[in-house]
């Protein structure tokens, strides 16, 4: 897949407008049983004090390395994981640790559309069945409503009404999320989490999904918060990226400054893995931009270093690496690093 395959976003026309979603110091930890090996509870720091802010229309992009926390982030700012701490607002509404009842009526203004999309559709469920189902359970109208509703759903995602009556196992796997995107599109949310909607499609199909998200968000006005590991499918749709790493945010930036004069070590070792082939850093004979190889494995969650969880892989550590934790701090250009010794402002 390459850039031009995917049609491309427009930052500025999205930029200003209000917050929709603010997320401060969010936390979630799990406590590890005690076994054989030691008698003492663990815990496992999935996210870490995370805070972002995700304005109305934009696409706010989260990318990192397998089981850096930002699926688990993602499910914590729609509710559907408990939070351990920290505070999530959306639309200025505090939804932390609002019951099972009172966050009903907020539901349908934020939804999420899954990794698999062959997992997260019920196999003995008709096509139409499963997208009609959130509308029945927020009691959008009459069957005769409802019936209407999805056939406008299909469509909207591409799918005609001849696809109502089958099975998830009878589509491609990028039929497959289509349908679970219109799930998620049935109660007119105003914030979609995305959480890595094309890793599990071949790379022809990505773009075609990747491409619909775009032409949503143009007509319904949505606000994404995209979640990928894919960091060139994150650079042609989201307007701000976050970089995560052992479960906090270690850079969060204009998507354009980002990839232009990355702060963070972190990003910068992930940025020259990828290849691009729009600025002619990709030639017959492989990548020109240079290959930034970390050393050392990723360390456990449960144990994470002392000062900048990062230190330990860090070509440029210092001795106040290992001692103090730096904060995600805001530079002059208006980026968020943290980072004792950015490489850029």
């Amino acid at each position: 897949m390459t850039a031009q395959d995917i049609t491309a976003v427009d930052p500025e026309a999205r930029r200003g407008g209000e917050v929709l979603l603010r997320a401060t110091d969010v936390t979630k930890h799990y406590t590890l049983r005690a076994n054989g090996l030691s008698r003492r509870h663990r815990v496992l720091r999935a996210v870490d004090g995370v805070s972002l802010e995700v304005r109305t229309g934009e696409t706010l992009g989260v990318v990192g390395e397998s089981g850096c926390g930002k699926s688990t982030l993602g499910r914590c700012l729609v509710r559907l994981t408990e939070l351990t701490g920290g505070r999530v607002e959306f639309d200025g509404r505090d939804i932390s640790a609002l019951s099972a009842r009172r966050l009903r009526p907020v539901r349908p203004g934020m939804q999420l559309v899954f990794q698999d999309p062959q997992a997260s559709l019920n196999p003995r469920r008709r096509a139409g069945d499963i997208v009609a189902e959130p509308l029945l359970v927020h009691r959008y109208g009459d069957a005769a409503a409802v019936r209407r509703r999805v056939a406008e759903l299909f469509d909207v995602v591409g799918l005609s009404t001849a696809h109502l009556e089958r099975y998830p196992h009878e589509f491609s796997g990028g039929q497959r999320q289509r349908i679970g995107i219109a799930r998620a599109l049935a109660t007119d949310p105003r914030l979609v989490v995305a959480d890595e909607p094309v890793s599990a499609l071949d790379v022809s199909i990505q773009a075609q999904v990747l491409n619909l998200f775009a032409d949503l968000q143009e007509e319904l006005g949505l606000t994404y918060v995209f979640i990928a590991h894919d960091l060139g499918v994150v650079r042609h749709v989201s307007d701000r990226i976050a970089v995560m790493y052992l479960g906090e945010i270690v850079e969060l930036a204009g998507t354009e400054a980002l990839y232009g004069s990355p702060a963070h070590p972190y990003t910068q070792a992930l940025l020259s893995a990828v290849p691009d082939i729009d600025d002619g850093t990709l030639t017959a004979d492989g990548p020109v931009r240079e290959r930034i190889v970390l050393t050392g494995e990723v360390p456990n969650p449960v144990d994470k270093p002392t000062g900048c969880p990062f230190r330990t892989r860090c070509p440029y550590a210092r001795e106040r690496c290992a001692l103090e934790r730096p904060p995600l701090t805001r530079t002059a250009s208006g980026r968020e690093v943290a980072c004792h010794y950015p490489l850029a402002d």
